[in-house]
């Protein structure tokens, strides 16, 4: 029992997609979606105690390193990455409306160095936000620059440039292949 107890804690402190489990099985009268407030509220509590801890770039760091972790298990698990660009966006967008993460919007891609530019609308992050003059989305960044590299399979450096955090109504990211 107790060597039971070691792997179980050894499991779930490194993250793999099969540990996500089976939500709609566990959660049956409750179902799979949450209120984005619970998300939040997880995520800047997080924040909040990564930065007193480390300083707020190295807590920003840890943000943009758990989305980009995120976003490449996601993209391998939920979208279809042997696509032609066009179905790969589409299926991206259909995903990240469906599962109420945000309104993606393509604005610019270069196809001979990789640089994009998107927008997500309604972005699970900060939408709706009290106006602080900054950028808050790090998470997505990281998340964003995973999902281009699962499809590419081309290093990204993703920044968001626009946010609701800083007054704008969309998030804006660009990103950049790093050679």
């Amino acid at each position: 029992m107790g060597k039971n107890i070691f792997l179980q804690k050894e499991t779930h402190n490194k993250f793999s997609w099969e540990n996500l489990g089976d939500i709609r099985e566990g959660r049956g009268d409750l179902g799979e979606e949450m209120p984005v407030l619970v998300y939040r509220l997880m995520q800047y509590t997080m924040l909040d105690v990564l930065t007193k801890a480390h300083g707020p770039d190295k807590a920003n760091d840890y943000f943009r390193d758990a989305g980009y972790l995120a976003g490449t298990e996601f993209a391998k698990h939920t979208l279809d990455l042997k696509a032609d660009f066009e179905t790969f966006l589409a299926g991206l967008q259909k995903t990240l409306r469906e599962l109420k993460i945000g309104i993606l919007r393509m604005e610019a891609f270069d196809p001979k160095t990789g640089a994009v530019v998107l927008t997500v609308g309604q972005d699970l992050d900060c939408s709706g936000l009290p106006v602080t003059n900054e950028n808050v989305c790090n998470y997505d960044e990281g998340f964003i620059a995973g999902i281009l590299e699962a499809y590419t399979g081309e290093r990204y450096d993703v920044r968001e440039v626009d946010c609701w955090a800083s007054g704008d109504r969309v998030c804006r990211f660009k990103g950049v292949v790093v050679r």
